[in-house]
């Protein structure tokens, strides 16, 4: 069926969510139709404080004659982008007389004495400082003349007969001091009971019930009224009540106060109680908005049990189908959130494997090529040690002194046992020095080839420095003779020696 706009020629299916919250919340406090209500936000560019100042100050639903002389016109609604619209909620006259006694819980903090007072202290300053400023000479005078008190007692009021702690504040209470007192003195004056009063503020309480989809009933007492006590003995202290309220099904947070308390005091202010004692049910009503916190059900005055009763089991009824579906939406968001934060999850620890693995990976490849560039590197070091030892026994072959004729008296005759154990005679020059003999036994393996006929070699290889892995010991006596360029084989070895040549180690 198509939507018809309303007589004030206004889709009501065009207004946005804030739009339509700022409708139903003009509507519930003028009572006034729709098409009356429309005009005066749409002036009041949708500020529901300024439209009800404007009708209670006799402003009517008229477009301004001004305006429309002007050619000034209303600017239409902006497109919601909300599918649930305000017509789709108030579909029938009955809904709509529902959601119209429908009241916003207000979410009550109250405040500290200081900052209640820091405002007016700040503007009375300057007449405390004066007054001090006077007070001070007197006070000083009447400390030094007390005579003058009982002389004239009225000379200086409030001097002699202040008390000691006058100015001295009490810290006030919070909200959760003052919730345990009342509980307190409520067990004090009717007897323990079973009644599960939450002992924080009314602001925690309620945003207890709006997180866990609860009902919040509130229950303000005045100890001025002589009914009270009545409507706690006989009402709140039932049986039936007392089931009703702790039965977990019904999912109720039960919260009390008294008026003569600061918080409970701004709370009947804040739900416009005017005659106690009070009960109030508060609900979430996702219908109004995703944030609504509204009284559905309230009980003033005296009220027999078995009404209170109905009342509260009624709304309950009534209001406990939206809470079902908004808790199982959250109970579905919330699954799909810690399933996808599972696969997140999954995902990231195995993107970590992978990474640890590809990491894995690539240290061991670094550590084969680094051991192969090692090895390779080694072997060719090997190789041209190789090369430079071949090439300077070469070199020093072919630069060993000749052997000295048996006709050269002072020419040294040396016997020496090779490492494989052969046994060579030679004669050395008395004046060749003892490196000679070292050269001789490095390259005797090269003499028994045609040094002629070898490569010739000019000069050692460059950057290389040689060095003996054995050296040369005469047995009887032990004498190890280095192999030194600076001593003369004709000092040091005598005449037909043996010497042995030993590995170093």
């Amino acid at each position: 069926m198509a939507t018809e706009p309303s007589p004030s020629g206004v889709d009501i299916a065009q207004l946005n969510e804030d739009q339509q919250l700022a409708l139903q919340q003009f509507t519930s406090v003028t009572n006034q139709e729709l098409d009356a209500a429309i005009p005066i936000l749409q002036r009041s560019e949708w500020n529901v404080q300024i439209a009800i100042a404007k009708f209670f100050d006799g402003e009517t639903a008229a477009v301004d004659v001004h305006s429309t002389a002007n050619g000034e016109s209303v600017a239409p609604p902006r497109p919601s982008r909300r599918q649930e619209t305000l017509l789709n909620g108030f579909s029938s006259s009955r809904s709509l007389r529902s959601l119209k006694g429908l009241t916003p819980a207000p979410r009550i903090v109250p405040q500290s004495r200081n900052q209640q007072s820091s405002f007016l202290s700040f503007l009375l300053w300057p007449i405390n400082f004066l007054y001090t400023l006077i007070l001070q000479p007197i006070s000083l005078f009447a400390w030094l003349f007390p005579f003058l008190n009982r002389l004239a007692p009225a000379a200086a009021p409030g001097v002699r007969d202040r008390p000691e702690d006058e100015g001295i504040e009490l810290e006030p209470l919070s909200p959760k001091e003052m919730s345990t007192r009342f509980i307190r003195q409520f067990e004090e004056e009717y007897g323990p009971s079973q009644l599960p009063f939450y002992d924080h503020g009314y602001a925690q309480a309620l945003d207890l019930a709006k997180n866990e989809l609860r009902f919040l009933l509130v229950i303000l007492l005045s100890p001025e009224h002589d009914d009270m006590a009545s409507f706690v003995r006989e009402t709140l202290l039932s049986p039936e009540m007392v089931e009703l309220m702790t039965d977990p099904q019904n999912r109720l947070i039960l919260w009390g106060g008294s008026v003569q308390d600061a918080e409970a005091y701004q709370v009947a202010e804040g739900l416009r109680c005017t005659k106690f004692p009070v009960a109030a049910l508060i609900v979430h009503t996702p219908q109004v908005s995703s944030t609504a916190m509204s009284v559905v059900a309230r009980i003033v005055g005296p009220t027999p049990p078995a009404t209170c009763i109905r009342k509260l089991r009624e709304a309950i009824i009534q209001y406990s189908p939206a809470l079902d579906q908004v808790r199982s939406s959250r109970e579905s968001q919330e699954a799909e959130r810690s399933l996808r934060h599972q696969q997140n999850s999954a995902y990231e620890r195995s993107l970590a494997q992978d990474r640890e693995r590809a990491r894995q990976r690539r240290e061991t490849e670094a550590e084969k090529k680094r051991l192969e560039e090692e090895e390779r590197t080694r072997i060719e070091a090997s190789r041209q040690l190789e090369e430079n030892v071949r090439r300077w026994k070469q070199w020093r072959a072919q630069r060993l002194l000749p052997e000295p004729g048996p006709e050269e008296k002072t020419s040294i005759r040396v016997s020496i046992r090779m490492l494989s154990g052969e046994r060579v005679l030679r004669r050395f020059s008395s004046s060749a020095g003892v490196e000679e003999l070292y050269a001789f036994v490095e390259c005797h393996d090269l003499l028994s080839e045609d040094v002629e006929s070898s490569e010739v070699v000019q000069k050692p290889p460059a950057g290389y420095q040689h060095s003996y892995a054995f050296q040369l010991v005469s047995p009887m006596p032990r004498a190890v003779y280095e192999g030194r360029t600076d001593r003369l084989i004709g000092d040091c070895i005598p005449r037909n020696s043996n010497l042995v040549v030993e590995p170093l180690e």
